[in-house]
């Protein structure tokens, strides 16, 4: 795994690889006495900061570092289903970052939101878009640092590409990553985002900051079996109310305008796409979109930095009035993503995608 997160230098430092490929004598003794069945996951992969387990049918593993910053990750679909980041100055020393909904009729093992890939194959442009098969995940590797670093390393392979999926925990920050190999003949064109659904304790205090300067349109995000709110949903207008005061209408899809202020607040509805326009790329320099961003929650009064590695674009989607359909609190989508213009990936190479989330709530 280790090889595969050199492009990724900027997460963290290289990790002290301890391969789990193989079980431990003393484990491999005791299975082969007492059974014949397949280790557990626990058994080929656990360690300590990483465990196996399963919630509800869908097998599961929990990391946990030293300071106590935790992360859940469902391995089928490699989605992230909590990250409990330590804060030293709050009551209980956690706070759940990531907004979460049970599936149609409360099923908790459909649950939607929390951090997840898309990953979609565009090159046949006379048919429709094909998802790439990323729920299908299988535990590859995993990597421990002293428990102050620690990552799960998921794949897959579909048709000609072959997809790992890398997941880490540090103490004050989490990172996704997405690699992504071309073992085919033909170039392959992909879109792409890592989404995330975060918490706000309230809607009139969610605000983005870093995004001034930059161009955006409205665009809906890509669809996904981790939606909260469908692509459709998100185009919606939103009903007039107390949040609606004094908020602009949002530019027509394919209508460029630039952020001009300094907080981006969230408390009105809107699904923007913040980007370099597709004409403006043609040129010979052109200036980029930010690389990273910092969300605001004035509720909880904490701050997050969503970081963005080999994406062009940024998707936010905020909810507005739309968000009491899934609960009290409010939420907001976001993410690194590669929607207007697809990823070329040429036979025989690869491409990289991440995204990091860190924090100064200390």
């Amino acid at each position: 795994m280790a090889s595969s997160l050199i492009s990724f230098s900027l997460l963290k430092p290289k990790l002290n690889l301890i391969r789990a490929s193989s079980l431990p004598s003393s484990v491999a003794t005791t299975i082969t006495e007492t059974s014949t069945s397949s280790p557990t996951l626990d058994q080929k992969f656990g360690r300590k900061g990483i465990k196996f387990t399963e919630s509800g049918s869908i097998p599961t593993v929990e990391l946990t570092t030293r300071n106590g910053s935790s992360l859940s990750l469902r391995i089928p679909d490699g989605l992230v289903t909590s990250y409990k980041p330590k804060i030293n100055w709050k009551n209980d020393g956690f706070e759940e970052l990531l907004y979460t909904v049970p599936g149609p009729g409360g099923d908790l093992d459909s649950i939607k939101g929390g951090v997840g890939l898309v990953l979609n194959n565009v090159s046949d442009v006379n048919s429709k878009v094909s998802p790439v098969c990323t729920s299908e995940w299988e535990v590859k590797d995993v990597d421990s640092d002293s428990i102050d670093a620690l990552q799960v390393e998921l794949s897959c392979t579909c048709g000609t590409l072959e997809i790992s999926y890398i997941v880490s925990l540090y103490p004050i920050s989490m990172a996704t990553a997405v690699v992504v190999k071309n073992n085919g003949s033909k170039p392959v064109n992909l879109t792409s985002a890592i989404l995330s659904h975060l918490k706000f304790k309230n809607q009139g205090g969610a605000a983005i900051e870093g995004l001034k300067g930059c161009s955006y349109c409205s665009h809906p995000p890509l669809p996904s079996k981790f939606e909260i709110m469908s692509p459709a949903e998100t185009m919606k207008t939103d009903s007039p109310g107390w949040f609606s005061f004094g908020s602009e209408p949002e530019p027509k899809q394919g209508s460029w305008t630039k952020e001009e202020n300094r907080f981006t607040m969230l408390k009105h509805k809107f699904s923007r796409v913040y980007t370099v326009p597709p004409t403006e790329r043609l040129k010979r320099i052109y200036d980029t979109a930010p690389s990273k961003y910092e969300t605001i929650d004035q509720g909880r009064e904490l701050q997050f930095r969503m970081i963005r590695m080999g994406y062009d674009d940024i998707y936010i989607g905020s909810p507005g009035s739309f968000s009491g359909k899934y609960g009290k609190e409010y939420f907001v989508c976001t993410g690194p993503a590669s929607m207007l213009v697809p990823v070329t990936v040429n036979p025989g190479e690869h491409w990289h995608g991440a995204l990091m989330i860190e924090h100064d709530n200390l």
